[in-house]
């Protein structure tokens, strides 16, 4: 008995193979078994595979008849995806199936991010491998990992052995939008090192939740709060009470929806408590993007181990000191973000404090300053600074045979010119164009909506419409 909840859908390949990968656990970090379940599908097929230490999967499938002497093309996508969940949802992204559900148009996942970024490239690229009767030039299909995490997969891949003159990148989200460019990032974090000792008090739990999140880069300008910013404000108008520890955001690259603290506070709590509770309608009325977020608090007497007062003052007032959201707009793309960061992650657990930061830009030199910016702040507040990981910029190219092929063949299927367009968000298209000498490339992909949240959705009828896209951009290569 067929039990796919996707099996009804077209293209039903496509669909077989994404629901196939959505019962495979594949956080950032934790993609062995989706790389292996690439690995077993190549082996099955008879084609030629390579994998490398780090998860990566090349898969090589020979030209369709008449196709033997065009060039090759390369269809790419990572396997890890952003794992986020709903509050009180139980779900282990180690090991636990993601549960998909049909909701009209849209594809979901109950309580949980939907991993179609990039979930949707892997699935089309299987099924132009697994399919003889579709027309196609020699295809390289490059599975990467951990992508989301400053694209170590990328960096790391070996590209001496590809030949590939064009690459499909099927890692945008919106339909009929053909991305040629996109920003550079940084991942950095600030650490620091606090003292704990017991204290007697009110032990309070400060929850921040129901805030919108989304995607740092194509969300970053929408004007939605910040979690981890919020609660800071919160504890300096609590008056800076000790610390015991803080949880903010799951992801670098995805806005924190949620956020919590534990504080000690002394007899004066419930005064503390009201101007909290103060606080937390003026911030709403401050944030008309994110009004319905809740702030709760729960007190209880008893000890803790805190770090001291002046250490709680000097950590919060760096969580603040911090910059946050749109830097720059580009001047000659109007609308257009240009340089951002977001703090992503926000712990303190027995004293041990991490603020972890991407950066974005489309210039390399504002990057660089804004690597520069927030390093100078945590060595205003004494705080080790470090960069985990970057990528360069992918820079828009003037003359490109793939995007005219694409938009030749776009306005045969749509009856319509596409929006041809650079995104403030990370792709790795700059990094395996360096990696491949002249390699063409053009990002695309179906209606993916409010990635890396839990409202996360893949619209049904515009992944039909993108797979005969693909088809036709393959036949015409």
């Amino acid at each position: 008995m067929d039990n796919r909840v996707l099996k009804d859908l077209e293209p039903q390949s496509v669909y077989c193979f994404f629901e196939e990968l959505c019962r495979i656990p594949r956080g950032s970090g934790n993609t062995k078994a989706a790389s292996d379940w690439a690995v077993a599908f190549a082996k099955e097929r008879g084609l030629a595979y390579r994998q490398d230490a780090m998860g990566n999967v090349v898969i090589w499938k020979g030209a369709s008849p008449g196709y033997e002497d065009h060039p090759t093309a390369m269809i790419q996508g990572h396997l890890d995806m952003v794992c986020v969940k709903d509050n009180g949802v139980e779900h282990d992204f180690e090991k636990d199936p993601l549960d998909l559900y049909i909701d009209g148009d849209w594809v979901k996942a109950r309580g949980t991010s939907l991993g179609s970024d990039d979930g949707i490239a892997v699935a089309m690229a299987m099924a132009v491998l697994d399919d003889d009767s579709i027309p196609h030039p020699p295809i390289e299909a490059v599975f990467t990992v951990d992508e989301e995490v400053g694209m170590p997969g990328a960096i790391g891949l070996d590209g001496s052995d590809l030949k590939s003159r064009y690459l499909l990148n099927i890692d945008s989200e919106v339909e009929k939008v053909l991305t040629v460019g996109c920003a550079g990032g940084t991942a950095c974090h600030i650490k620091e090192t606090a003292e704990t000792e017991p204290c007697q008090g009110m032990v309070c739990t400060l929850n921040l939740e129901g805030l919108s999140g989304g995607h740092s880069g194509t969300a970053i300008h929408m004007g939605f709060a910040n979690a981890d910013h919020l609660m800071a404000e919160c504890l300096r108008e609590l008056g800076y009470p000790r610390l015991v520890s803080l949880f903010g955001g799951l992801q670098d690259n995805a806005i924190p929806n949620q956020c919590k603290a534990v504080v000690v506070l002394g007899e004066d709590y419930k005064e503390k408590v009201q101007a909290a509770a103060a606080w937390a309608d003026k911030a709403k009325a401050a944030c008309p993007q994110d009004p319905g977020f809740t702030f709760t608090v729960n007190a209880e007497k008893g000890s803790a181990a805190a770090i001291s007062a002046a250490d709680s003052r000097r950590l919060v007032d760096l969580i603040c000191a911090v910059p946050d959201g749109v830097q720059a707009m580009n001047p000659d793309l109007p609308g257009q973000v240009q340089t951002s960061l977001n703090l992503g992650i926000l712990r303190l657990e027995e004293g041990k404090f991490r603020m972890t930061f991407l950066l974005r830009s489309s210039s390399a030199a504002e990057l660089a300053q804004l690597e520069q910016k927030v390093q100078a702040v945590a060595t205003e507040f004494g705080a080790a600074f470090a960069v985990e990981s970057s990528y360069p910029p992918w820079e828009y190219r003037k003359e490109s045979p793939l995007r005219d092929i694409m938009v030749r063949v776009f306005k045969e299927q749509y009856g319509e010119d596409p929006v041809v367009e650079t995104v403030h968000a990370g792709l790795e298209c700059g990094i395996l164009t360096d990696k491949v000498p002249g390699l063409d490339a053009v990002s695309f992909g179906p209606d993916l909506v409010e990635i890396h949240s839990t409202r996360e959705r893949m619209s049904i009828a515009s992944v039909e419409r993108t797979w005969r896209f693909v088809l036709g951009v393959l036949a015409a290569l």
